[in-house]
C-alpha cells in the first residue's frame, strides 16, 4: 500500500454502507432518579442507506444516499467516486458482501477493489462513523419522514472538524504509512 501512496499519488479509502431510516436507535439518557423516559417510535420500517468511503490518513469523505444494497446500486456509487477522483487512482479496501464480490461488479479504471479479511468489521474505520451518526444523529429521536433523517445526518456530520474525524475514523494499523 505504501508503494501504491508514493507511485501513484493516490487515496486509499475505507468503503461501507449503513442502513439508516426511522426505526430510532434507542439509547441510555440522564434522567431525574425515579422518573421513567420515553422514546416515542413510528411504525414502519421505512430506510435509506449511505454509502460511505472514508480515508483515514487523508481525511477525505465521499458519501452518497442510496436507496438500498445491490451490485447496480454499488456500481453508481463506483461511478460516481471514479469521478470525483478522475485524475487520482483510488484504492478501495471493503467487506465481502455478496454485490461487493459480484461478478457483475463494474471498477472503473482509476479504482482498485481489495476485500477486507472475513468477518471483520473493526477493520473497517467507517464502522465507527455509523456508531457515532446512530448515537449522535439518531438516538433516541423520532423523525417524521425520511427527509429529517437524512438533513439531521447531514448537519451533524459537517459539524465534525478534520480532526474529529480523523480521531472517529482512525486506524493504527495504518499509522506507519503516513
Amino acid at each position: 500500500m505504501k508503494a501504491f501512496l508514493e507511485e501513484s499519488k493516490g487515496v486509499v479509502i475505507f468503503f461501507d454502507e449503513g442502513r439508516f431510516g426511522l426505526q430510532p436507535v434507542v439509547g441510555r439518557q440522564w434522567a431525574r432518579r425515579g422518573s421513567k423516559q420515553r422514546v416515542s417510535v413510528l411504525p414502519g420500517y421505512r430506510f435509506f442507506y449511505i454509502y460511505a468511503g472514508v480515508s483515514p490518513l487523508t481525511r477525505e469523505t465521499f458519501i452518497l444516499y442510496l436507496p438500498g444494497v445491490d451490485t447496480e446500486i454499488i456500481n453508481v456509487y463506483l461511478r460516481e467516486l471514479s469521478k470525483e477522483y478522475r485524475n487520482r487512482k483510488v484504492l478501495i479496501f471493503m467487506d465481502r458482501a455478496g454485490w461487493h464480490t459480484s461478478k457483475k461488479l463494474s471498477i472503473p479504471p482509476n479504482i482498485q477493489i481489495e476485500l477486507l479479511p472475513p468477518y471483520s468489521p473493526e477493520l473497517n474505520p467507517v464502522e465507527h462513523l455509523w456508531q457515532w451518526l446512530r448515537r449522535h444523529s439518531c438516538r433516541n429521536q423520532m423523525f417524521s419522514n425520511l427527509d429529517v433523517v437524512m438533513n439531521t445526518i447531514t448537519t451533524d456530520f459537517k459539524t465534525l472538524s478534520s480532526n474529529e474525524r480523523k480521531h472517529l475514523c482512525h486506524c493504527n494499523y495504518l499509522l506507519h504509512y503516513k
